[in-house]
């Protein structure tokens, strides 16, 4: 069967997850990020948010991936407000696959789809030394809306950046 894509650059594809693609993107977290998640809590956002987790490939090979989920809570851009936000859990693109629009592909089409869900910000937390991740969301549109000191196991910062969406 076909498998429906959601949008293309280049020669990738972005289309939304399915069951079979979480070994690949298990793989693609463990090769490119320190963080790693149970293979249940891939499989859990799948089946609560199959809109938001959305794959890349090309030539048959998922090279990337960005996992999201949709979340009802105080808002990351306006003082003491409450929002319905996209929160980006994860994102990664295969090192050989990177600097071809992917990463960006992969972060838009996920926001269109938070938006479709009635999410009016978009949230993630970064690493503060990953300066190539911190310069996409930039270019993104995202701010600096936080900072959570101590929130990576081995004790690195995190910020949090954040951008409205679905105006």
């Amino acid at each position: 069967m076909q498998k429906a894509i959601v949008a293309k650059v280049g020669d990738y594809q972005i289309r939304r997850a399915e069951r079979e693609d979480i070994p690949a993107v298990i793989d693609i977290n463990s090769e490119t990020l320190p963080e790693h998640y149970s293979d249940y809590f891939y499989y859990e956002i799948l089946a609560e948010f199959p809109e938001t987790f959305l794959v890349a490939e090309t030539d048959g090979h998922v090279v990337g991936y960005i996992m999201s989920r949709i979340e009802y809570g105080f808002s990351h851009l306006h003082r003491l407000g409450l929002a319905r936000k996209g929160h980006v859990v994860s994102v990664a693109v295969n090192e050989g696959h990177r600097g071809r629009g992917v990463g960006t592909m992969l972060m838009q089409v996920s926001q269109d789809e938070m938006t479709k869900k009635t999410a009016t910000e978009c949230y993630l937390e970064v690493r503060v030394s990953n300066v190539e991740a911190i310069t996409l969301y930039k270019r993104l549109g995202y701010k600096v809306s936080g900072r959570l000191e101590a929130y990576y196991k081995d004790g690195e910062a995190a910020l949090v950046m954040a951008i409205k969406i679905g105006q």
